[in-house]
């Protein structure tokens, strides 16, 4: 099915009034339109135009509390805890950020962790926001049991999203990246466009490697990035942002019926505070500089960094529009 085209003011206008009508009050309203309609913009549909019905639904099942907001429970120097209250995962994302980079402000590091939340949508969105204002940024979370650990046939562990950003320039450097060598938000955007994976993504019935998203969103067995090492990470992953948000773990999390009190964990670097501080950007180029001369094995391919289609993608979606699935757009219209 051919795609429409939805102008970034519209799509906001209809997230928002959607939003509104299930009881956002006004700032939360547009503050979570925007990121819907932002993670959009910048082709990241799976997380941004795709989930947003979804979102809606667990609104209407009562798992995402639109009048709660994220709020601190515990502080011990640079690191606090925070609850979610079951609170709109995006927004609560949003706030604890920003916590962490006031933290940061203040003791060079921050450490915010939120337990209690829900679905943060993508988590590359809140490394932009503190790249851009001059913070270095890692942040996870962890999810309901989705991925099974390398040489297992069952799922308990959790594609635990997680992002590293630095300052580059006026851009900035963001590596946003589930344990799962494709997001599940991804495959279910794939089939959605009637699109193959790029490369395999897991596992078919007779224990296969596919590249076929149906097959592997039909068997839940999804494949680690990096195998055996994907699947320790994710561990490790849900074992910190658990401690350190005194919320629960993927286990736990897996015991609901639909995913939501998921625990994530955000850290920001005040880098202006650093001894060598001058000397950063610098650095930075001439580590870009060195990886952009590496030897494409393809003429046509470019050698990019993390993080640098967005700009363009951004531009060509503001201009032409962003591209929609009319099913879907009708879906979100009728909400």
């Amino acid at each position: 099915m051919e795609q429409i085209r939805i102008s970034f003011d519209k799509m906001k206008s209809v997230f928002k009034r959607v939003l509104l009508k299930y009881g956002f009050e006004e700032s939360k309203a547009e503050k979570c339109a925007d990121i819907f309609t932002t993670n959009s913009l910048e082709g990241v549909y799976s997380h941004g135009v795709y989930r947003f019905p979804r979102f809606i639904d667990y609104i209407r099942q009562g798992f995402i509390k639109v009048d709660a907001t994220a709020e601190l429970a515990n502080a011990t120097g640079a690191l606090e805890q925070w609850n979610g209250n079951s609170g709109p995962g995006p927004i609560n994302a949003e706030i604890c950020a920003k916590r962490a980079m006031e933290l940061a402000s203040k003791n060079t590091i921050g450490c915010v962790a939120l337990g209690n939340t829900n679905h943060w949508m993508r988590a590359g969105l809140y490394g932009w926001q503190a790249a851009k204002k001059g913070f270095s940024f890692i942040a996870w979370t962890n999810t309901i049991a989705n991925m099974p650990a390398w040489g297992t046939a069952d799922s308990k562990l959790g594609n635990n999203p997680m992002v590293f950003a630095v300052p580059y320039g006026e851009s900035a450097i963001v590596l946003d990246f589930a344990m799962t060598q494709f997001s599940y938000g991804k495959m279910e955007a794939s089939q959605l466009e009637g699109k193959n994976l790029p490369f395999d993504g897991g596992f078919n019935k007779k224990g296969e490697l596919t590249k076929i998203p149906g097959e592997i969103l039909e068997t839940g067995r999804t494949l680690p990035i990096g195998y055996w090492k994907g699947a320790g990470l994710s561990l490790l992953l849900d074992i910190f942002a658990a401690i350190l948000s005194a919320g629960k773990a993927t286990h736990e999390i897996s015991k609901h019926e639909i995913e939501h009190a998921v625990s994530q964990v955000f850290i920001a670097i005040d880098l202006k505070n650093l001894q060598n501080y001058p000397a950063i950007e610098k650095s930075i180029n001439d580590i870009i500089n060195d990886f952009k001369t590496s030897i494409s094995e393809n003429e046509t391919n470019k050698i990019r960094y993390p993080g640098e289609r967005i700009k363009k993608t951004r531009e060509e979606n503001f201009k032409k529009g962003i591209p929609v699935n009319p099913s879907i757009w009708q879906t979100i219209t009728k909400l």
